[in-house]
């Protein structure tokens, strides 16, 4: 019953009234990772993804969970995650605990084990001191021949923990001759909401985005995390039905690319120094299978000079998965024990991928693993070369 098909089959009968909306089909359906590896997998093209996000929906709006779980799940996603402000803010309280030593403490004196939260605490993402946030309403001019010009999502985490990443992004953009524009009235893509189960409100980031950065002037709409990058080229299904932007969507999927797929289309100019380091790369689940990018991140990479190394099954899923990792942590980390053990195998200087939840899952099996090796973005070592 955790298989894609038994879950397809306990999808149709609760769709159906056979099967009641209960706690077993909630707990199959939550075990799933969503890494759509069945969906490359299977000869039917069945669309598993969205089939997933259906049942996640029919949940939220059907099923009653613990009031303490309920509540914080609310208050994420409806509350922080579509507000720049409130996210900045709740960021800057979680910096205050990770430098101010109360982390460093509740980590010393086992209280973290203590409460049960030990790994969570583990995955947790540093938080950055100079957020992306400021950066929204700029314009980033083309170094030497203009050669295109985009508007950059810089996303909800990644501009709290990964804002050197989103300057990294702009500054590979721009050697390569590239505008890039950081739309103002942008807002989190709706990926984490998507997964969640949340398909009202991603739909209602959906709007917000194609009002944002829908305009003839731009080429593209560019990416860093594979997962934005995945919803965005979703709005046109999520919006079908929305008789004011079914088409502005179709438009908007039409221009979305990730950095890696965009940068692979422009063609790389020309990097000050080759890193001649040993890399192995890790295909993010909702670039490999959901949007079907794995040439372009390799192609950078070997223009880079890197030696280039291929683990076995590269593409299967870490367990970062969103928020998988948060909710489903004893699964998720089982997951990523057997996926480092095929990092491990081919001995990597340079651990890459694509995706700023992955990134944080393998910097956490890094450490469980104890390898000597660090983790990196494909554009981060693009950044290094320049």
């Amino acid at each position: 019953m955790d298989s894609p098909r038994g879950r397809i089959y306990q999808m149709v009968q609760v769709d159906e009234g056979r099967l009641a909306l209960a706690e077993s089909f909630v707990t199959h359906i939550d075990r799933c990772l969503g890494c759509l590896n069945c969906q490359t997998a299977c000869p039917s093209g069945v669309p598993y993804g969205s089939l997933l996000e259906r049942a996640r929906s029919q949940i939220i709006e059907n099923y009653q969970r613990p009031w303490l779980q309920g509540k914080i799940r609310a208050h994420f996603y409806g509350t922080v995650l579509p507000s720049f402000g409130k996210l900045a803010r709740h960021a800057k309280f979680v910096r205050f605990y990770q430098r101010s030593g109360l982390q460093s403490l509740a980590r010393g004196t086992g209280l973290l084990k203590l409460l049960g939260v030990a790994e969570l605490d583990a995955l947790s993402p540093r938080i950055e001191s100079d957020f992306s946030f400021r950066q929204l309403g700029e314009v980033y001019p083309a170094e030497g021949a203009r050669r295109g010009r985009v508007a950059f999502l810089i996303g909800c985490i990644g501009s709290v923990a990964f804002a050197d990443l989103n300057r990294a992004t702009i500054r590979v953009l721009t050697k390569n001759g590239i505008e890039v524009h950081v739309p103002r009235g942008q807002s989190c893509c709706g990926a984490l909401h998507l997964h969640g189960g949340f398909l009202e409100m991603a739909r209602a980031q959906a709007r917000v985005n194609i009002d944002a950065m829908l305009s003839p002037e731009f080429d593209a709409v560019v990416s860093n995390a594979a997962g934005c990058g995945a919803v965005m080229k979703e709005y046109s299904g999520l919006l079908e039905h929305d008789a004011k932007y079914a088409e502005r969507a179709k438009q908007f999927v039409a221009k979305v690319r990730d950095i890696t797929e965009y940068l692979a289309e422009v063609g790389l100019r020309e990097p000050k120094r080759k890193l001649k380091q040993r890399v192995t790369y890790a295909d993010p689940c909702h670039l490999a299978h959901a949007q079907g990018v794995r040439k372009a991140p390799r192609e950078l990479l070997k223009a880079i000079g890197v030696e280039l190394v291929e683990m076995p099954r590269a593409d299967s899923c870490c367990g970062s998965a969103g928020v998988y990792n948060v909710v489903q942590n004893e699964l998720s980390m089982k997951i990523l024990d057997e996926k480092m053990e095929y990092v491990a195998m081919v001995k990597p200087q340079i651990l890459a991928t694509a995706n700023v939840g992955c990134m944080l899952q393998f910097a956490a099996g890094i450490k469980r693993k104890g390898l000597n090796a660090r983790v990196a973005h494909v554009v981060e070592l693009l950044d290094e070369a320049y």
